[in-house]
């Protein structure tokens, strides 16, 4: 085998290169901003930084609700340490139907989007009330990481 042929590769697929998070710096982190803690997306909803120790680095406490779940979850990290930051993304939709248990949602302009769950619990209901009471209604898609979901509708303005 040649040098050249043992280089020859076929790459079957390749995705646009979109990494779903990029690094950040402990110290650089804010409150209200997003961090990936235990592998899912949150929001920092406290924070603080410890001295540093005799010989040790100063630490950031985080504090965050997955922002899918809503469930609390802390982390603790050396200030000079990178923690991964999601990609997050919000994007209105214009409800068009609900058919078996997913929303049919169109972009602006005109795609349709239907891989979208009914959000569970009162969210959901209002939705469902909202559309069968025949209301044009907007709702609101957050996605990271790969995740997507409902998190807000609104009714559309008059005459739009």
């Amino acid at each position: 085998m040649s040098d050249d042929e043992q280089h020859n590769q076929t790459f079957e697929e390749a995705g646009s290169g979109a990494s779903l998070t990029f690094p950040m710096q402990c110290s650089a982190l804010r409150k209200n901003g997003f961090v990936v803690i235990k592998g899912r997306p949150c929001k920092i909803t406290e924070m603080s930084t410890s001295k540093t120790g005799k010989h040790g680095h100063a630490k950031v406490h985080l504090v965050a609700n997955d922002i899918f779940t809503q469930k609390k979850m802390e982390e603790l990290s050396p200030s000079t340490h990178n923690m991964n930051v999601p990609h997050v993304k919000r994007d209105e939709y214009q409800l068009v139907n609900i058919d078996d248990g997913f929303l049919n949602l169109m972009t602006a302009d005109g795609n349709p989007k239907d891989d979208v769950k009914v959000p569970e619990g009162t969210l959901g209901k209002e939705i469902q009330e909202g559309f069968n009471a025949g209301l044009d209604l907007f709702v609101t898609i957050v996605s990271a990481m790969g995740e997507e979901q409902a998190m807000s509708w609104k009714e559309a303005p008059k005459g739009a």
